[in-house]
């Protein structure tokens, strides 16, 4: 058996991935391989070099630091500033790029890591989907989570990087393809909120874009291979207010996002009997189709 944890793309969100983590660790499971996208790419870097309970006080550091306040942390007036005189993005890489030196090492490679790792960016030159997962760890990183208008591309020899939840939200496909057999999600909770018919402008730029970067995750549960066992973890709500324009810029509820997620998450594994006495696909398999399919299985988050 091959266990993939594939940590999906969003922002501050992504502080509920501790939680899923620190559940799954500490029931025993521990991956073989991590897939991450853009704050996927952040957190799982950082359990692909310490796959156990103890990388979770080093996620929460990293999370509670002071470059993690300043990744989006600038005035307004800062921000403009920098919009102004760059055309294209509101703050500056350097915060981000202190925190990963700091927390992984500034010289790290893929290949110190404990287990392996790959991390989806989206190239601009070749508008594609592209996977790194060996040579400079930090630059990789920076490359996935360069979202588009606040923070500017990465570039990488010849080519240009943003963010890779633009093309691969949540890469159960990249786990697949190396061989996984047993994948858990750990997503930032869009994908437990359906979407309606929006009534409003600002309901269909958010309902358009939530689709765009949703298909993608559809269509890899959709065509999940025969034997392959799916576990997607829930987010444990408390998101209220996350859809605001400002949404990004939100760092005060990181432990109430970690807790929900924790809380949830124990039960989701002990429910299905996951952890030190692991069920096998088939039985998985058998439980889904009783329980009607209570996985969410079409949407997804960058």
């Amino acid at each position: 058996m091959t266990v993939a944890f594939v940590l999906g793309g969003g922002g501050v969100r992504g502080a509920v991935e501790i939680g899923m983590l620190q559940a799954l660790l500490e029931s025993g499971i521990h991956p073989d391989v991590v897939v991450g996208t853009s704050i996927g790419a952040i957190n799982g870097a950082l359990v692909a070099s310490d796959p156990t309970p103890a990388v979770i006080e080093r996620l929460l550091d990293a999370w509670t630091s002071p470059e993690a306040n300043a990744v989006y942390g600038d005035s307004l007036f800062a921000q403009f500033t920098r919009l102004v005189k760059t055309k294209t993005h509101l703050n500056s890489p350097a915060p981000l790029q202190h925190l990963l030196e700091r927390a992984l090492g500034a010289d790290t490679t893929f290949e110190d890591l404990a287990v392996r790792l790959r991390v989806v960016a989206a190239s601009i030159e070749r508008a594609a989907e592209h996977v790194f997962e060996s040579g400079p760890l930090i630059e990789a990183i920076l490359a996935s989570a360069s979202v588009p208008g606040l923070l500017p591309p990465t570039r990488i020899g010849d080519e240009h990087f943003i963010d890779g939840g633009i093309v691969n939200s949540i890469p159960i496909e990249q786990a697949v393809a190396v061989g996984a057999t047993t994948v858990y999600v750990l997503q930032v909770g869009r994908i437990e909120t359906p979407l309606v018919a929006p009534k409003s402008a600002v309901d269909t730029a958010r309902v358009a874009f939530e689709i765009a970067r949703r298909h993608r995750y559809a269509r890899d549960v959709a065509t999940l291979p025969s034997g392959v066992a799916l576990y997607v973890l829930p987010s444990g709500g408390g998101l209220e207010g996350d859809d605001s324009l400002m949404s990004y810029r939100r760092m005060d509820t990181v432990r109430r996002r970690i807790d929900a997620a924790y809380d949830a998450s124990r039960v989701f594994l002990a429910d299905r009997g996951l952890g030190a006495e692991t069920t096998s696909p088939v039985v998985e398999r058998a439980r889904e189709s009783k329980r009607g399919d209570e996985t969410p299985r079409a949407d997804e988050e960058t």
